[in-house]
């Protein structure tokens, strides 16, 4: 099987609400969308979120490390064969964005030729647990949104984005805990906002204040500092933006990490199954964290999701449920969880019409 055609879509999804992240503050997610066409007739579809600062790249880089370097690489590239394509790709340095697109939208190609969805494919679930992200707002509308949030979808996990300064922080996670009670699960992403000295006992008053882990709480590297920080707690500290590749998990693994953030929207769907694999062999917990997608880079990362052991965190994809406006339908949110669709790809799922009327040159 071989490519024979791509083509690019940009598009742009408003939220409801505007939304303050760790560095930006928006209205609205950009989005790159990559759709395969094989010399079989098989099509698979990926799409990439176009925010620099989360993954380096731009619509027109991500475009051009496709057109002149990426795709002619594989040209004569038998592409369903997914570890002859690893090898070909890891002989390009750089280009992560371009690739994580191009190796999703890859896997969603293998899945239609299959005939299979892709998580049925990898032997998964077809029901997966899911968690909501309260992004930073003052406590008291934290705590609304988590109510109503919960009231609407029946999430038994909230991830709550802390970095607002550690008494606000500790502010929102006593007054969400007091709110939704014991039945629901609470962990804090500080986004790296406190320093070094500050984590240990940053992480020691969010568990105290109900939170069972924290999130990158100081800027994190695979060295003798996170390991002793990680010693000095009893909960676990959950690693994601300083883990920039297979090499780093496997160095943060061996320092004692003892759970890892995995996202097929920042790294591709063949490196963190691969991340999955070394988390499981350190017993370490895993969880496929946001990226920002839409609904439909929500299907491509669950259906890793789908894969992963019993006691995974609960997915943190929901973030599409911010946007007014989709080019994917997916199934209602119950009891905190989503019944995967057995659409086989997911080119057949995109509305192409809703997609044109959302594109942007």
């Amino acid at each position: 099987m071989r490519l024979v055609r791509h083509t690019l879509y940009r598009y742009r999804l408003p939220y409801a609400r505007a939304v303050k992240w760790s560095d930006i503050v928006e209205d609205g997610a950009d989005f790159l969308l990559l759709r395969l066409t094989a010399d079989t007739g098989d099509e698979g579809v990926a799409e990439t979120v176009l925010k620099p600062t989360w993954n380096g790249a731009s619509a027109r880089t991500i475009a051009a490390a496709l057109e002149d370097v990426l795709l002619p690489w594989l040209q004569d590239q038998d592409v369903s064969d997914p570890s002859a394509v690893a090898a070909r790709l890891a002989m390009i340095p750089g280009q992560q964005a371009a690739c994580t697109l191009l190796d999703n939208a890859l896997w969603d190609l293998r899945a239609a030729a299959a005939r299979t969805p892709l998580w049925r494919h990898w032997g998964g679930r077809g029901t997966v647990d899911l968690s909501w992200v309260l992004t930073r707002q003052a406590p008291s509308l934290m705590v609304q949104e988590a109510d109503d949030i919960i009231a609407r979808h029946g999430f038994r996990a909230l991830k709550i984005k802390g970095g607002q300064g550690v008494d606000v922080d500790l502010q929102a996670v006593r007054a969400i805990r007091d709110a939704v009670g014991s039945r629901v699960a609470l962990y804090v992403d500080a986004n790296g906002a406190y320093p070094p000295d500050v984590a240990q006992g940053y992480v020691d008053a969010m568990t105290e204040a109900g939170a069972t882990l924290v999130e990158d709480p100081s800027p994190l590297a695979p060295d003798a500092e996170f390991e002793a920080l990680q010693a000095s707690l009893v909960s676990p500290v959950l690693v994601d933006f300083g883990n920039t590749g297979l090499r780093d998990t496997a160095l943060f693994l061996e320092r004692g990490a003892r759970a890892i953030s995995l996202k097929p929207g920042r790294f591709g769907l063949s490196a963190t199954r691969q991340m999955a694999q070394m988390a499981a062999a350190h017993d370490a917990l895993t969880v496929v964290g946001m990226f920002g997608e839409s609904a439909l880079g929500t299907l491509t990362a669950l259906a890793q999701a789908a894969c992963l052991p019993d006691d995974a965190l609960p997915a943190e994809t929901t973030w599409y449920l911010a946007m007014t406006a989709q080019i994917v339908d997916l199934p209602a949110i119950r009891d905190g969880r989503l019944r995967l669709p057995e659409a086989c790809g997911l080119t057949q799922q995109v509305d192409w019409d809703r997609l044109t009327s959302l594109t942007r040159s």
